[in-house]
């Protein structure tokens, strides 16, 4: 059964957060304390579901601005690959060559070539950018 939205409710919450763009360090602290309460509401309504997904937003973008992440090293990329799919340096192989050039790899002790970030992407189906 879905809940009708309540356009009066949803103005309500409006009110009461009154959402805008994040300026500061502590207007960004005080809008993540709202999502965590949101958040853990069990029972949120649709107008708090809606109000959450802005929030979000909000705190989403300021991040983006102000704390930026960096592009990962494609050694770091293969290290998540493998974990991801709970693969050892042996199970690379046949792709990569031998034994100490995987590990060579995977501990960023030697750059991958094309041709090694061809099979690499070819093998983990994503593009071979990642490696390069």
């Amino acid at each position: 059964m879905s809940l009708a939205f309540d356009r009066n409710a949803y103005g309500e919450l409006l009110a009461k957060y009154q959402p805008q763009v994040i300026t500061s360090e502590s207007e960004y602290e005080s809008m993540l304390a709202d999502v965590e309460k949101l958040m853990g509401n069990k029972n949120r309504s649709p107008e708090q579901t809606a109000l959450l997904k802005i929030l979000v937003r909000l705190v989403e973008e300021y991040e983006s601005k102000n704390y930026p992440m960096g592009k990962p090293s494609p050694h770091a990329i293969i290290q998540h690959l493998m974990e991801a799919r709970e693969l050892q340096p042996a199970d690379l192989v046949g792709i990569i060559g031998s034994l100490d050039d995987v590990s060579e790899l995977v501990n960023g002790k030697k750059a991958i070539t094309k041709a090694q970030a061809k099979a690499l992407g070819e093998f983990f189906h994503v593009s071979t950018e990642l490696f390069l």
